[in-house]
């Protein structure tokens, strides 16, 4: 796993730029410009299990699902940040990308640090330090767990008309 470091205030232009929003809509043709405009090297070498590490109001900017589509496509474990924008959140969670905000995580985080993350007990550790977060409520885990909204609530009809 490798985690992928970046600052404050990420918009999804940076994300995933706007000029492409009309010509990119599969998830193998939004990989080759993800953040592009602020990391050249990610689209590149971002592999799955990877994470990365934000600051404060990561995905502001417009309602483009395209970051979040390509960020989970790409096999991104996992986001976690100091605070997100309500509306990439939203999005984030409708693709099944889990979302953790913990200011104290990144706030320890160094480039080199060894970071692991554990979704269900509440907690990320830095460098051996555990730091904590909010458990997640079970229909996020489960949404997350199904591959997105849509699988959830497909496997539930599933469910419903077998029971």
């Amino acid at each position: 796993m490798k985690v992928w470091h970046y600052g404050d205030d990420i918009n999804t232009d940076l994300l995933f730029p706007g000029k492409y929003t009309y010509t990119c809509a599969t998830p193998d043709e939004i990989r080759p410009h993800l953040l592009e405009d602020l990391d050249a090297t990610f689209a590149q070498g971002v592999q799955p299990g990877d994470v990365l590490v934000v600051g404060r109001n990561f995905g502001c900017g417009s309602s483009r699902e395209q970051p979040v589509v390509g960020l989970k496509a790409v096999g991104v474990a996992a986001i976690v940040a100091k605070s997100f924008a309500r509306i990439f959140y939203r999005a984030a969670i409708n693709q099944g990308l889990l979302l953790i905000e913990c200011p104290a995580a990144v706030d320890a985080y160094r480039a080199g640090s060894t970071l692991s993350i554990d979704a269900a007990g509440g907690t990320i550790t830095v460098d051996g330090r555990a730091y904590s977060f909010p458990k997640l409520p079970p229909e996020i885990m489960a949404i997350g767990e199904a591959g997105g909204l849509l699988e959830y609530t497909r496997k539930k009809l599933r469910a419903q008309r077998a029971g």
